[in-house]
């Protein structure tokens, strides 16, 4: 038995070892991208908090972006850089903040977007993966050589601007090299808005900066910085249905994009609610059932024709004693060919309601999930922001109140109610176990005859 229990804590053991050194392994860095287009509009809707992104991913997200072959691209690259850098240095103020023009172009810039975690192998090879996509000139420039740049706007072109190293001596060296390649950065950016030449920016390093934590930081957030990636709802209206003169299906999305088989990003965002380049006349709405048809004309190469379809029901449950509105199922034809069919779980609400969730699509982490129905399904990978409808008990173009989909008892509180359960018993066994704790009720005395207990006692 002994020999048994030492084998499973040796097993326990290796297995805590190997699954703690893959976790604390993954290297990242932080990635700061804005533009002079809107092309990085609404690209980190998708994004989770706390989740590492990878080179696939990190290539996803740009494969779009990079599609603008008018525009140069400049990257910055420093020696060490990572999220606590804008944590730990946030109490600075003024002149003084090291990251003073980074946040300032975060927020005047026509889109930006920023990748707290980016997989170190990933920003390792950015450069390569952006000359090869691009086949644009590559020109490397070092620090001290930023201010006799020449950009030639004729023709687009890689540069790629090497930060002056970080020593990080102390905090005073620290925060004076920070601040002087935030110089470079602002000086860089503003000449080529001065000049007119249409640009991406990337700000990044080759290695993650170790920052001492701070524990006695008062009246700061820590993340005013990141505060920058947040983008404004309102931007789009919601595209609707008519029934005659009168909108009876609402839809809405920050981010509504299809990818293809072969990876290909159809982002139909700005054609559904921003250039309104969607025909919704094939819509139907009936008192019982309901189809929002969002039909496209070349919404990408290769593509003449897509319509997405999205079937709703008014259903009456007696469990409930009222009507419930169901997203049944969501269909994607493309061509007038083939239709792939998706069915969709927990999109439901009150009918006299509106459904949001904050994720929906393919993928099985998110909020609400497209289940394959058919083969066709294969070709498609749907992504859906900020998701809501409403097909039912529509005013004007106003949505309801919102159902989400976000259940009350989340799987971190289902943890913590559990783990509370279990020290709640170790607790109740312990206190149980001192308080049946007896003594002896006899005790030997060296000076008296030795004390002899009866065997029937």
């Amino acid at each position: 038995m002994a020999t048994c229990s030492l084998v499973s804590w040796v097993q326990i053991f290796c297995f805590s070892s190997l699954l703690f050194r893959g976790i604390f392994s993954v290297v990242h860095m932080p990635v700061l991208l804005w533009s002079t287009d809107r092309s990085l509009q609404g690209l980190g809707s998708t994004l989770h908090e706390g989740h590492i992104i990878f080179e696939h991913e990190l290539h996803m997200l740009l494969r779009h972006t990079l599609s603008q072959d008018s525009r140069n691209l400049v990257v910055f690259l420093q020696d060490t850089l990572s999220v606590n850098d804008f944590t730990r240095y946030a109490e600075s103020s003024g002149n003084e903040t090291p990251f003073l023009n980074v946040q300032e172009l975060l927020k005047v810039s026509s889109s930006s977007l920023v990748l707290p975690a980016v997989d170190s192998q990933a920003v390792h090879h950015l450069t390569e993966y952006l000359q090869k996509t691009l086949n644009f000139p590559l020109v490397n420039v070092d620090g001290p050589e930023t201010s006799h740049l020449m950009v030639n706007a004729s023709k687009p072109n890689l540069y790629v601007i090497r930060l002056q190293p970080t020593k990080r001596e102390d905090e005073p060296a620290t925060l004076k090299a920070l601040m002087e390649n935030d110089k470079i950065i602002g000086r860089i950016t503003k000449d080529l808005q001065q000049q007119g030449v249409q640009s991406l920016m990337i700000y990044t390093a080759r290695q993650p900066s170790k920052v001492p934590v701070q524990f006695n930081v008062v009246g700061h957030s820590g993340r005013q910085l990141m505060s920058a990636e947040v983008q404004d709802t309102s931007l789009y209206a919601p595209v609707y249905a008519l029934n005659g003169s009168q909108p009876c299906i609402l839809f809405y999305a920050t981010n509504f994009s299809l990818i293809t088989n072969n990876s290909a990003l159809i982002d139909l965002t700005n054609l559904t609610f921003g250039s309104h380049k969607v025909d919704t006349s094939t819509s139907e709405c009936l008192p019982t059932n309901a189809t929002l048809s969002l039909q496209y004309t070349n919404p990408a190469d290769g593509i003449q024709h897509l319509e997405i379809r999205f079937v709703m029901t008014n259903r009456f449950y007696a469990g409930s004693a009222r009507n419930w509105s169901t997203l049944d199922s969501v269909e994607i034809v493309q061509d007038y060919g083939n239709s792939a069919k998706y069915n969709v779980s927990i999109i439901s609400s009150p009918v006299e309601y509106s459904f949001h969730c904050q994720l929906v699509g393919t993928r099985s982490p998110y909020g609400a999930s497209l289940i394959p129905l058919n083969n066709d399904v294969k070709t498609w990978e749907v992504v859906i922001s900020d998701f809501q409808i409403q097909a039912f008990s529509v005013q004007n173009i106003t949505f309801s109140y919102a159902s989400d989909c976000a259940s009350f008892f989340s799987p971190g509180i289902w943890m913590g109610l559990v783990t509370s359960l279990v020290l709640l018993l170790i607790l109740t066994y312990g206190i149980h176990m001192i308080v049946h704790l007896t003594t002896n009720s006899r005790f030997d005395n060296p000076k008296d005859p030795r004390l002899s207990v009866p065997e029937t006692e």
